[in-house]
C-alpha cells in the first residue's frame, strides 16, 4: 500500500476512532453526517461484514462508488439486500436487530440525552435544526447507542434546550422507568477529543479514552458540565497509513472530513 503523510487533521482522528467501535459482523443503524463515513471505513478495514442499515430504508448496501450525503440518498443502497421503507427500518429496529445506533447531536448533557431540534426556545428558536428523523427510535430501541460530534461548550450543556432523542434522562433506572427497554442506551460519545462512556451507576458522560497530544484541561476547557473520569484513562493510538489512505479515499472532495 502507499504511503501517505502521516499529519492528520481532528475530524479524521475522530472518524477513525469511531471506525474502531463495531465489531465484524455487527448491525449498525446509521445516521447523516460522519457516522456515514465511520461505518464505511469500518468496513474497508477491519470490519467487512458490518451490516449497514439507514434511516430510510436501505438493508446491508455494500461501499457504495461515492459517499452517500444522507441517509436518503441513492447510494445509500448501492448493492443493498433489499431497498424497504422508513417503516420497515423502525419495525427492524424495535424487533431488536439494531445491535447498534449511530447519531450526530447538535447538544448534548451530562446522561447522554441529545437535541438536534432547536437552539433557543421551542416557540422562538434562535435556530432549527432538522429534527428528530429516526434519531428518536434509535435512541430509544438500539442496544447500543454511539454519538458522534464536535465538543464545545455549546455542545456539552448542563440542560438541553430540547431533547430529542433520550439518553439516561436523569439518570441511574430512568430510562427503564418510562418503559424504554432495558439494556438500551448510549454507550458511547465520539468528539475531536476523546472517547467517553457511561459505565457508573449514575449514567453520567465519563471520559474513558483521549486521542494523542490532547489534555483533560482541554475537555474539561470545552465541557460546560464537570467531565468525570476513570482513573486509567487510555491514549487512543494514532490513524495508521491504511486508515488514513482508505478514509481519504472515501471522501476525495473534504465533503466530510473538514478540520
Amino acid at each position: 500500500m502507499k504511503t501517505v503523510n502521516k499529519l492528520y487533521n481532528i475530524t479524521e482522528m475522530m472518524v477513525i476512532a469511531g471506525s474502531r467501535l463495531f465489531e465484524n459482523g455487527k448491525c449498525v443503524v446509521v445516521g447523516t453526517g460522519l457516522p456515514v463515513l465511520s461505518t464505511l471505513l469500518a468496513q474497508s478495514t477491519h470490519a467487512p461484514q458490518l451490516v449497514l442499515v439507514y434511516e430510510a430504508g436501505s438493508l446491508a448496501p455494500l461501499k457504495p462508488p461515492t459517499i452517500p450525503i444522507s441517509v436518503g440518498d441513492s447510494m445509500a443502497s448501492y448493492k443493498a439486500i433489499m431497498t424497504a421503507s422508513m417503516d420497515y427500518t423502525m419495525s427492524f429496529i424495535q424487533s431488536g436487530f439494531g445491535e447498534y445506533g449511530f447519531l450526530g447531536a447538535a447538544q448534548i448533557d451530562p446522561f447522554g440525552n441529545i437535541n438536534t431540534t432547536v437552539i433557543g426556545s421551542h416557540k422562538n428558536p434562535k435556530v432549527r435544526l432538522p429534527g428528530s428523523g429516526g434519531a428518536n427510535d434509535f435512541a430509544s430501541l438500539c442496544w447500543k447507542t454511539i454519538i458522534m460530534m464536535r465538543q464545545d461548550k455549546n455542545k456539552f450543556v448542563k440542560k438541553l434546550d430540547y431533547i430529542t432523542s433520550p439518553g439516561y434522562l436523569e439518570g441511574y433506572n430512568s430510562r427503564e422507568k418510562i418503559g424504554l427497554p432495558s439494556n438500551t442506551g448510549p454507550w458511547r460519545v465520539v468528539t475531536q477529543f476523546g472517547i467517553f462512556g457511561f459505565e457508573n451507576e449514575e449514567k453520567k458522560m465519563t471520559l474513558l479514552k483521549m486521542y494523542p497530544g490532547v489534555t483533560i484541561n482541554t475537555i474539561q476547557e470545552n465541557s460546560s458540565f464537570k467531565i468525570q473520569t476513570i482513573d486509567d484513562i487510555q491514549i487512543e493510538s494514532e490513524p495508521t497509513n491504511k486508515e488514513l489512505i482508505l478514509l481519504r479515499a472515501l471522501d476525495p472532495y473534504g465533503i466530510l472530513l473538514k478540520k
